[in-house]
């Protein structure tokens, strides 16, 4: 089982292709994959809308289900984290730096640029949480519990390889052990590298963007490859040391520091606003849920706000359900599938919910009644400064702000090392433990494609990566809930049989 399989070599020798044709000289890199995007969102925009819904209702509909009380395990198996180190360590892979970058860029941006409206607005300051919401909530949860919730049944309950194309066997029976299985499993492994390095290269340009901010640094891009070469080394080193080492203890430390970080807003920040927007923005978030997860934009051909924003964070999250699914079906052992799915969704979307409105909350008071101009620096310095921005308008902004810098470094770490994992589970047939040679070269790969990116067009070719990366395995998790479906059906016969017998 520790043996690399065909998927590596295949996986391997595609992505380090694509690597070389970033730093080729006259490259088009740039030009192909942002138009093959552009297709993309202009085509199958609905295909990510209607598939990310699909995938709430039916996590909704296992919680309720008869199926909810089926044991991710057998019998006898209890969970092997506690509750307070399980949501932590799939918070930090689910979120980590994309939490911090846009807690306040995104609902800053989208009071100034609001999905519909006159931006500014007492109306754009409640759209803008609420979508940001929207973007962060329920239904990119509920992508990532759809295959996590697959491969912890399929792995620990039926001990399959823990592999995605093992999932649909009983679907397509012996032909996904074969090419096809292997075609399955490469394009896991593609979605999960570009996903994931769109995640480094965040991280990147935040780190750099902090350091910029509060030391009067050049934000460069050598200083971003220098960000993404230490921090390679550092999560490496993490990877090496094992899940219960590594990543455990990152994961606790990622809650505690984005705690104190958000506790430190809340309090000395305007508390009571807050959380009034707090209230206000989650309910009409959750009243107003199956009008935004439907939204498209067909007869203003000009407005690209959902293609920007709804359309690109679909796609990410999309792209990194194989990673972050994985990882959470990795720490999942012994849970039902409704304390599962119940733990999944509403947790993260709860803590979610309060880091934006404390973050953009702020942001958007800042600007509303202080008349401070945070989005002058945005304009001007990119939107990884929007987080110090704010921060440096409080007491102690500047320690608060290398917190953040060490929060982001964290998360960093933890969800490279996560995803160094995961890629060597689903490249080692199945295995648990992959090599730590394995686990180096995926290691390397990911942080080099993420470096290429940033190089060839930073932000937009982050997103365009994302995107493209995540089209073929969206049509993978629709068979893999058929395939589930299938799966309970047959273990209710063969538990009605039981029972006759």
């Amino acid at each position: 089982m520790n043996k690399v399989t065909r998927v590596f070599w295949v996986s391997v020798i595609i992505s380090v292709l694509f690597i070389i044709w970033g730093i080729w000289p006259d490259s088009n890199m740039q030009a192909v994959t942002t138009e093959i995007q552009g297709f993309i969102v202009s085509e199958f925009g609905w295909f990510y809308l209607l598939s990310a819904t699909g995938f709430l209702l039916f996590a909704l509909f296992l919680i309720f289900s008869k199926y909810g009380n089926i044991k991710l395990g057998k019998p006898g198996d209890k969970p092997e984290y506690s509750y307070i180190t399980w949501f932590a360590m799939l918070f930090s892979a689910g979120m980590g730096i994309g939490l911090v970058f846009w807690g306040a860029a995104e609902p800053l941006s989208h009071f100034h640029t609001p999905p519909y409206g006159e931006g500014g607005s007492v109306e754009a300051a409640k759209a803008a949480l609420q979508y940001s919401f929207f973007h962060w909530g329920l239904h990119p949860w509920a992508v990532y519990a759809t295959i996590a919730l697959a491969l912890a049944y399929f792995k620990f309950r039926r001990q399959s390889s823990g592999l995605v194309s093992a999932i649909l066997e009983p679907l397509f029976g012996d032909k996904m052990k074969g090419p096809w299985g292997t075609l399955v499993d490469f394009i896991v492994v593609f979605a999960t590298v570009f996903g994931v390095a769109t995640s480094l290269g965040f991280g990147a340009i935040q780190i750099s963007g902090g350091l910029s901010f509060v030391f009067g640094w050049d934000q460069t891009i050598t200083m971003q490859f220098i960000i993404i070469l230490i921090v390679t080394v550092l999560y490496l080193i993490s990877a090496m040391t094992g899940l219960n080492k590594g990543i455990k203890y990152l994961s606790n430390a990622n809650i505690v520091l984005a705690l104190l970080l958000m506790a430190f807003l809340l309090v000395i920040g305007p508390t009571g606003f807050i959380m009034n927007l707090f209230t206000d923005t989650f309910g009409s978030y959750i009243q107003n849920l199956p009008g935004m997860s439907f939204r498209m934009t067909p007869f203003d051909t000009e407005d690209t706000w959902i293609k920007d924003w709804t359309l690109f964070y679909w796609a990410w999250w999309i792209a990194w359900a194989p990673f972050v699914g994985t990882f959470i079906a990795r720490v999942s052992r012994g849970r039902t599938i409704r304390e599962f799915v119940l733990g999944v969704l509403l947790v993260p979307t709860i803590f979610g919910a309060l880091w934006f409105t404390v973050f953009g909350g702020s942001a958007i008071h800042l600007e509303m009644f202080e008349g401070t101009n945070i989005i002058h620096y945005v304009n001007d310095l990119g939107e990884e400064t929007a987080l110090f921005a704010v921060l440096q308008e409080f007491p102690l902004g500047t320690v608060m702000s290398i917190l953040a810098i060490l929060l982001i470094s964290t998360f960093f770490i933890t969800s490279a090392d996560s995803a160094t994992f995961v890629l060597g589970m689903q490249t080692t047939g199945g295995s648990l433990y992959p090599p730590n040679v394995v686990k180096l070269a995926w290691g390397l790969i990911q942080s080099g494609a993420a470096a290429v990116l940033l190089w060839r067009g930073g932000l937009q070719a982050l997103q365009t990566a994302s995107i493209i990366a995540a089209l073929p395995f969206t049509i993978i998790m629709i068979l893999v809930v058929f395939s589930m479906f299938k799966a309970f059906k047959e273990e209710g016969k063969n538990s009605d049989l039981r029972r006759k017998k």
